[in-house]
């Protein structure tokens, strides 16, 4: 049998789709968002009016639009695209099409998805995301470790008479140079030190990288609840009534 190693059981090409999606959010998710609230804002602050009528059928569009980007960027995290259906209009006239999107459940799920889960999503992307980058950072600190410098002031007077440059990364708060007093945490100063943080990131990146594949799945999958198109809870009784059912068969 075959032994699984952790590299293996963490796809490096899932683990890039997985943060790209997320990362992508970031951006996407915040501009859609303001899209639609600020669609959705006017357009309920006008709808007493005539001009509401009009922006109430633009703004049900400008949503859809935002919701189908949302499916596109759905589809190579799902594998298959996802399907939508909205109600149509059930008479003609400028007035059936601006009341009845408002009428459908499916666009205030979107609207759901797109503004009011944004917060949430977006937060905990954005942990996974700076956590899992910290880990890439620090494995990479042998090759980087040594350019960095600081310049601190020993006994507070002059810069000039009284100060240090140190080269190495802080990890930590040391406001009187690596031995100074105050100090708490661990200065990165020779290529041991670097190492040691590297294989310790090493251990943490291979850890986020399965945080991040969880996160990345379970936002795509209530994107793909939301966004989809809403279960019909008659759907099982319609099948029973549409399927030909012999009687004689039962004699």
């Amino acid at each position: 049998m075959t032994r699984l190693t952790p590299i293996r059981l963490t796809p490096i090409r899932l683990t890039l789709r997985s943060a790209w999606y997320l990362f992508a959010y970031q951006f996407i998710g915040w501009l859609l968002m303001s899209v639609v609230l600020t669609a959705v804002g006017v357009a309920a602050a006008l709808a007493v009016t005539l001009a509401g009528i009009p922006l109430l059928v633009a703004t049900a569009a400008v949503v859809r639009g935002c919701a189908d980007l949302e499916r596109a960027r759905l589809r190579p995290m799902t594998g298959s695209p996802v399907q939508v259906r909205y109600r149509a209009p059930d008479r003609p006239g400028l007035l059936a099409r601006a009341i009845t999107p408002w009428k459908d459940v499916a666009i205030w799920r979107e609207v759901a998805y797109l503004v009011g889960l944004f917060p949430l999503l977006a937060t905990a992307g954005l942990v996974v995301l700076t956590l899992w980058l910290c880990c890439v950072i620090g494995v990479t600190m042998p090759l980087w470790y040594h350019f960095p410098f600081n310049h601190f002031v020993l006994n507070g007077h002059s810069l000039n008479q009284h100060s240090v440059t140190v080269r190495g990364v802080q990890l930590g708060y040391f406001p009187n140079g690596p031995h100074g007093a105050g100090a708490v945490g661990w200065y990165v100063q020779t290529l041991p030190q670097a190492l040691l943080v590297a294989g310790l990131a090493l251990v943490g990146l291979l850890l986020s990288s399965y945080l991040v594949i969880v996160t990345a799945r379970a936002h795509a999958a209530v994107a793909k609840v939301l966004l989809r198109a809403p279960r019909d809870p008659l759907a099982q009784v319609k099948e029973v009534l549409n399927t030909p059912i012999s009687l004689m068969s039962h004699n």
